[in-house]
């Protein structure tokens, strides 16, 4: 399984154009179903799998981690730890596995990830953080990133946040992205880390000011690709998280928008279309649709007949034994109960 699910790696001067636009790794939301999904609505546009913890990917089941359909690339994994020894060599699987870039997560504030000893509490370390890019520097060959907030409790100045960027630098990384708020280890759970601190896209953009060579992305309460474009003026790339997720078809111009591909725009209906064969394959594995059509709620979001599209999904989808059928149904206007799709 490892060479059949690996495909052609990203060179390194695309996936700097890719990085251009990426949707953020999300817990429970961007698992493979979810990736190849988002792929139907651009080309170019880099994803990221899920955080996964890399003992996890040195003693747990690699097939059910690490298994992606080619069609991904290119594709991130982030990693979450703090310790060189085992953040490398996990690093090394994930190369052999075909991953594009390895991720580092020292954004997460969770209190199951603090007590892990990894995620945001890590900003308290950055000499740590750098060991941790080195290591797995010097393992694989695929560039290393880290996705970092701006700071953790009282520990949030901008010089505080200099000076980490700077051990990061200094320690090769070939990318930051930088969740524009702080967060708070104590007393906001990871809900209300992700709206509660304030945003800050000022300091992003002063630190790309303060370290002009490194490659920089900003992440945060970016909603909409016009947003997206006006930050693309200072930085290097912009990562949209949650509202690509509830709103997926903001990304279907993305590749014009973006990444000046002049390419046919694809409609909701033939998303449909290209998708229903992979879910096919996917239920011959024992998938379950609702694992795959779980992550399309948000496709008509603001169309006509959006809220029949919810309901389908989650009740004929959620059925045991469900098949496409369910999905070839509302692509014929005869069958289909409820408003026309767009």
């Amino acid at each position: 399984m490892q060479r059949q699910m690996s495909g052609p790696r990203a060179p390194r001067q695309s996936l700097a154009r890719a990085r251009r636009l990426a949707v953020a790794p999300m817990l429970d939301w961007t698992d493979r179903h979810c990736r190849y999904f988002l792929r139907l609505l651009s080309r170019h546009m880099l994803l990221y799998t899920e955080m996964i913890v890399a003992q996890a990917v040195l003693h747990g089941d690699r097939a059910r981690l690490l298994a992606y359909d080619p069609a991904e690339h290119p594709l991130a994994i982030q990693l979450a730890g703090s310790d060189p020894e085992p953040l490398a060599r996990a690093a090394r699987i994930a190369a052999d596995w075909g991953y594009d870039e390895i991720n580092l997560n020292v954004g997460c504030p969770s209190n199951r990830v603090q007590r892990g000893r990894f995620g945001a509490c890590l900003m308290a370390e950055p000499r740590l953080v750098a060991d941790c890019v080195q290591a797995m520097r010097a393992a694989v060959a695929l560039p290393v990133t880290v996705k970092h907030r701006l700071g953790i409790d009282e520990r949030d100045s901008y010089g505080e946040l200099v000076e980490f960027v700077g051990h990061l630098s200094e320690a090769g990384c070939d990318a930051i992205i930088v969740h524009a708020r702080k967060a708070w280890l104590r007393g906001l759970n990871p809900k209300e880390n992700r709206c509660v601190p304030p945003l800050r896209h000022d300091w992003v953009l002063a630190l790309k000011r303060d370290f002009p060579a490194l490659p920089i992305v900003i992440n945060g309460g970016i909603q909409t690709l016009e947003h997206a474009q006006d930050f693309l003026k200072e930085l290097d790339g912009v990562m949209i998280g949650r509202a690509a997720y509830r709103q997926p078809w903001i990304l279907a111009e993305a590749d014009r928008l973006i990444f000046a591909d002049d390419g046919p725009t694809p409609s909701r209906r033939k998303v449909l279309e290209r998708l229903i064969p992979y879910a096919e394959r996917q239920l011959t594995q024992g998938i379950p649709l609702h694992a795959i059509t779980r992550h399309l709620l948000g496709l008509f979001q603001g169309q006509p007949g959006a809220r029949a599209w919810r309901r389908l999904l989650s009740t004929e989808a959620q059925r045991p034994g469900a098949g496409v059928e369910v999905l070839r149904a509302w692509l014929n206007p005869e069958r289909r109960i409820g408003s026309q799709a767009a």
